[in-house]
């Protein structure tokens, strides 16, 4: 199992809708890859350190069977899905794909 991981940076000028992530865009995501997508989360920061801000507003997360599974449900997707990301942040997402080890 591999988790892809999208978080999007913090920031004094930073903005996102979690509302339309978590109702419209994730949804959407999750209908275009179909089966190769087993399921997905959301996270929304609420701390960072004592002393920061956290360094990233929110994260999704997609769950995987492999590798080769998420390049098949996301990659002929993938212009629909980046098209949407200005409705929802202004922020560019950094992406980090990971073998699941314990779930």
């Amino acid at each position: 199992m591999i988790k892809v991981s999208v978080m999007y940076p913090n920031g004094p000028d930073a903005h996102f809708d979690e509302v339309y992530y978590r109702d419209r865009h994730m949804p959407m995501v999750k209908k275009l890859m179909g089966d190769y997508c087993k399921h997905y989360t959301v996270d929304r920061a609420i701390a960072g350190s004592p002393d920061a801000n956290a360094p990233y507003i929110a994260m999704g997360h997609l769950f995987c069977d492999s590798v080769d599974a998420f390049q098949a449900g996301f990659g002929p997707h993938t212009k629909e899905i980046m098209d949407d990301i200005p409705n929802y942040t202004n922020q560019k997402p950094i992406i980090q794909i990971s073998e699941v080890l314990v779930g």
